[in-house]
């Protein structure tokens, strides 16, 4: 039974609770830095090590940072991930190949349809299907993926903004990323993990009335995009809070593997829609963004820049639609294509009603087929397979690997918020706590992607 340090002559075996192993631990709760220092008395020059999160609003959901501190300068920063979900990348190999798609679109909640179209690539390389793909798919999976980059960086700039107190771009950023919402729930029925983009294709064809939805929000976000500039870009306040903080330069990130805009921001225009092209990109008009301050700054502007690239994309892909009117979305083959017999019915969603005719009441072999697809799904040869995509975040990858069953034999991501995290200790040492709250901002981490 342990012993109570409050007694009298009473021994206490036990270490106090603010000493550890790492040293003399203080929590920051609420309380201001001149009682923290008054309760350190003699021991100032000590190192002082603080959790910064995972409670905190600017660590990002789990994110939990250990920081060393001397006074308020950093000298010492690491990261601790946590847990956020429970073991995506296994439960897919429990799954059939399309519902495992149902999976990893919960990974990077932020950038869904690219965790669903890099692990989709992948299975379509596996069954080597790539070229059967019809043109209308691939054009449906470039629409949402850049609608969904505009998003994402929105998300990016309003948090970033509410975090060192930009409080109206935070408003207006959630107020544009609501608009981008309801058109995925215009297109897919659902805001958030669609399991939309599929192998062979895409679900469903675009709704009705779904082209001129697309049309108004490009010519809305053509009048509200110059606002972010006009509030952040010469803004005296917001650059001097962001310039020269979280520097990295080039050699920092090709040594640790960080791409997307951490990368863009040093000068260097590495970008897999053009350097390694997928989905048909290379047949789209647009440029690739730098700065080149390699700071929090430099990120921000190439969000920025990047959002009207993706709003070129999505433009050029409304008058390609508008061509494509009637064109199937989902490969010829029927054993892979399940459910491409899907038909928008008078609940906005469904299968064919045809089809149903046919495989309840006219066809025993037609509903064993559909029973055993359904059930069991389609089979894909063996071999692996990476295919990476430019995420908003970076460089995503999905290893798929198959044994020649209908299940994903393993199912690997290479998150970019997982990488570029690495870049916080890089970052944050020998700045400022406040700066590490913008560093991380400037990274952008999911972590939905790093926990999986």
């Amino acid at each position: 039974m342990p012993t109570s340090n409050r007694g009298e002559g009473v021994q206490d075996f036990y270490a106090h609770d603010s000493h550890t192993s790492q040293g003399r631990v203080f929590t920051v709760t609420g309380q201001d830095w001149d009682s923290i220092t008054q309760s350190l008395g003699e021991s100032a020059e000590e190192r002082v090590v603080v959790n910064m999160g995972p409670q905190h609003p600017s660590t990002h959901g789990v994110l939990r940072l250990i920081l060393e501190l001397e006074g308020e300068t950093v000298t010492e920063a690491r990261c601790g991930i946590g847990y956020l979900h429970t073991g995506i990348e296994k439960n897919m190999e429990y799954r059939s190949w399309t519902q495992g798609v149902t999976f990893c679109t919960r990974m990077d909640y932020l950038s869904p349809f690219y965790n669903e179209a890099t692990y989709v690539l992948g299975v379509e390389r596996l069954l080597d299907i790539e070229d059967q793909v019809p043109e209308k798919a691939q054009v449906m999976r470039v629409l949402l993926m850049e609608l969904n980059r505009i998003s994402s960086h929105l998300v990016a700039i309003a948090t970033g903004g509410m975090e060192i107190g930009a409080l109206t771009v935070m408003t207006i950023g959630f107020r544009e990323r609501e608009l981008v919402l309801d058109l995925f729930e215009t297109i897919t029925g659902l805001r958030m993990n669609h399991a939309f983009i599929r192998p062979g294709g895409v679900a469903q064809d675009l709704p009705a009335g779904a082209l001129d939805d697309i049309r108004a929000f490009i010519s809305l976000m053509k009048k509200r995009l110059p606002e972010y500039a006009d509030f952040c870009n010469a803004n005296p306040i917001f650059k001097g809070r962001l310039e020269g903080v979280g520097h990295l330069d080039l050699a920092g990130c090709l040594a640790l593997g960080i791409t997307g805009p951490p990368l863009r921001a040093t000068g260097y225009a590495w970008d897999l829609r053009k350097t390694q092209p997928y989905c048909g990109y290379e047949t789209y008009d647009f440029d690739v963004q730098t700065w080149d301050t390699a700071d929090a700054y430099g990120r921000f502007r190439v969000r920025l820049n990047e959002m009207w690239e993706s709003l070129r994309i999505v433009e050029q892909c409304a008058d390609r639609l508008a061509k494509l009117d009637g064109a199937p979305v989902m490969v010829a083959d029927k054993k892979i294509a399940w459910p491409s017999q899907l038909a928008v019915g008078s609940d906005g969603m469904g299968n064919s009603l045809d089809h149903i005719r046919h495989i309840m009441g006219e066809s025993m072999e037609a509903l064993i087929h559909h029973f055993k697809l359904v059930t069991e799904g389609f089979r894909v040869p063996p071999g692996q397979v990476y295919v990476p995509i430019e995420s908003p975040r970076g460089e995503l990858g999905a290893h798929v690997v198959s044994d020649g069953g209908t299940r994903p034999f393993r199912a690997h991501f290479r998150d970019p918020s997982f990488v570029n995290l690495q870049g916080t200790s890089v970052m944050s040492e020998g700045g400022m706590v406040a700066d590490v709250i913008v560093a991380i901002a400037s990274i952008d981490p999911v972590m939905g992607g790093v926990d999986r």
